[in-house]
């Protein structure tokens, strides 16, 4: 599988997850893109954004690849569901299109297989697999997914009750020296520099940081709990 040019340009790079959520106060376009331009002046080499107004908005100010999707739902696969949301990310000028790469049954009755070959046969655009275990990641490679992530790993904590809070080094780790020339992301509960730092040195291409960047009300919660 050879690489492309815009993802071996995030080689050891830090991507920045940019998202708010329904009810939020910093949910709204113009504010993410201000939050993306931001990251960028602070050497993030991508932006990872929702939904197509973000998407778009986040498109026009900043100048490094911007990775999409859609989130619809809230319980099993709501990260670009169909592939008719993906097309849509596309559309609405993503970079590269993030879809959830489980075996779980979609909204469009289409499976993750199915789903990549009817996007890349309609759309140029390059797909990132976003994961939970380790057969997920394989799926994504055999499908040639562009990247595949750690995004979802923290969605099995209830039959692995050996999965600690922070990114899943294990998963990493065992992708990492499984695709070892592969681009593997670490995608998840990254909440340090010395997490990020971890998956770098557990064999991360890059890692993706969200919350402990860009959302300010869970950063204050950790500092409130830490305090009281």
């Amino acid at each position: 599988m050879s690489v492309s040019p815009l993802v071996q340009s995030l080689k050891g790079k830090l991507v920045v997850s940019v998202q708010a959520y329904p009810g939020e106060p910093l949910r709204h376009p113009e504010t993410m893109a201000q939050m993306a331009r931001a990251c960028e002046l602070g050497g993030a080499a991508a932006i990872r954004c929702q939904g197509l107004s973000d998407i778009a908005a986040i498109k026009g100010r900043v100048e490094i690849p911007v990775i999409g999707l859609w989130k619809e739902g809230h319980e099993g696969v709501y990260i670009t569901p169909t592939l008719r949301h993906a097309i849509a990310c596309v559309n609405a000028g993503a970079d590269v299109v993030a879809l959830d790469a489980t075996d779980r049954p979609r909204p469009d009755g289409r499976s993750f297989e199915q789903t990549v070959r009817e996007l890349r046969a309609r759309c140029d655009t390059l797909v990132m697999a976003d994961c939970m275990t380790i057969e997920d990641i394989r799926r994504g490679v055999a499908c040639g997914c562009d990247i595949v992530s750690t995004t979802l790993s923290h969605n099995k904590a209830a039959i692995d009750t050996t999965l600690e809070d922070g990114p899943d080094i294990a998963l990493l780790g065992q992708a990492a020296k499984e695709f070892p020339d592969l681009p593997v992301i670490c995608e998840g509960h990254v909440h340090t520099p010395s997490d990020a730092r971890a998956a770098m040195d557990a064999g991360a291409w890059a890692v993706v940081v969200g919350t402990a960047i860009t959302h300010p009300t869970s950063l204050t919660s950790w500092f409130k709990a830490a305090i009281e």
